[in-house]
């Protein structure tokens, strides 16, 4: 499977405009701010139907505009070709200003979750340099990344959660202002949010599990799930303390999970985080984001297209050309601002687009 082309139409910084990719690989090389990082975005986009960067939809709409468009081109496995479209329009909507989404395959109409079943994408960026050492929610934030492109019944999950922790919030925040709590309406609520939280935390423990098991090529290490567990009882022991600050307290949106290196002679553990050098900490990184790669090939039977926003900057020759060797195993598309940091025999290789600031 790979991306054959796609066609932006008033996203971000681009008006209208088309790129074409190759097979195996192709260089984007640009200045900062000449839009390469957007590029990456609408890309990623085709693959789970969300940004990984905008806190809204409308910040995707070009300045001045209300209608956005992505338009993938994607061949399969079979060969066959598949058009994949997203549509942002902004707008009044309930009263309220908003963006509505629609996502098209071959012209037909879908639902987020279907539509994120036709392509699959791993995206490394700089900010991804910083998952271990980090808040928490980045950690959350790789999870979903991972298993929102290999599952729909994880996405299914994660959209009625997010929607049931949102309405158990906004119920909480009455009940502290009254300073009493009606049970009834809490009912429907927390029924949702441990049957969904169940199956979010349950599909986070398989990855994760994986990546423990899975035999590591770059840096060896062990990931230990601090699992935020959603059930009636839990919910009935924070009763109280959910009044007071009028937020759920528990459940996956509180999950964390941690990587602990080896100490070789005894095989105990030691948090990277806390013990490991910058390096270590690279390393460690980089392996993640090859199980993510080995994780969706695993589940899907095919490798997903690989996406290296700028990040050889961050990276020294050791890091660069272990990233380097993943090339050919897939396609991958590679942005940067510095050129001369690819190996000319390797970019030589490679389909080059050249951006203008």
């Amino acid at each position: 499977m790979y991306l054959n082309s796609i066609t932006l139409q008033n996203f971000r910084s681009y008006k209208k405009q088309v790129f074409e990719f190759d097979s195996k690989a192709t260089l984007i090389v640009g200045a900062n701010t000449s839009g390469k990082t957007n590029l990456i975005e609408a890309i990623f986009m085709q693959s789970c139907g969300k940004s990984f960067r905008a806190e809204k939809d409308d910040q995707l709409i070009k300045f001045g505009q209300d209608i956005a468009r992505l338009k993938g081109i994607v061949i399969n496995q079979e060969n066959e070709e598949n058009e994949l479209e997203i549509v942002l329009a902004s707008g009044e909507f309930s009263g309220k200003k908003n963006v509505s989404k629609k996502f098209l395959v071959n012209g037909v109409a879908k639902r987020r979750v279907d539509f994120a079943d036709n392509f699959s994408a791993v995206l490394f960026s700089p900010e991804d340099l910083d998952i271990i050492i980090d808040a928490p929610s980045l950690r959350r934030r790789f999870l979903d990344n991972v298993l929102e492109q290999v599952d729909k019944e994880y996405r299914i999950a994660m959209i009625a959660y997010t929607k049931g922790i949102r309405q158990r919030n906004a119920l909480l925040e009455i009940a502290r202002e009254q300073g009493t709590r009606n049970e009834k309406q809490f009912e429907y609520w927390d029924h949702l949010v441990i049957e969904n939280g169940g199956i979010i935390t349950k599909k986070r423990e398989e990855f994760l599990n994986f990546a423990n098991l899975t035999e590591k090529e770059i840096f060896d290490f062990a990931a230990f799930y601090d699992k935020s567990i959603i059930s009636k009882a839990r919910l009935e022991q924070y009763r109280d303390a959910e009044v007071g600050s009028a937020v759920t307290l528990v459940g996956p949106h509180r999950d964390d999970f941690s990587v602990s290196m080896y100490d070789d002679p005894r095989r105990t553990t030691h948090d990277i985080k806390a013990y490991g050098s910058r390096g270590q900490q690279r390393l460690a990184i980089l392996q993640l984001k090859l199980l993510e790669l080995l994780y969706i090939e695993k589940i899907l039977g095919y490798r997903p297209v690989l996406l290296l926003d700028d990040i050889f900057s961050e990276l020294d020759e050791e890091h660069i050309n272990l990233i380097l060797e993943m090339l050919g195993k897939q396609q991958t598309i590679i942005t940067t601002a510095h050129e001369e940091l690819i190996p000319e025999k390797i970019a030589n290789k490679m389909k080059t687009i050249e951006f203008k600031k």
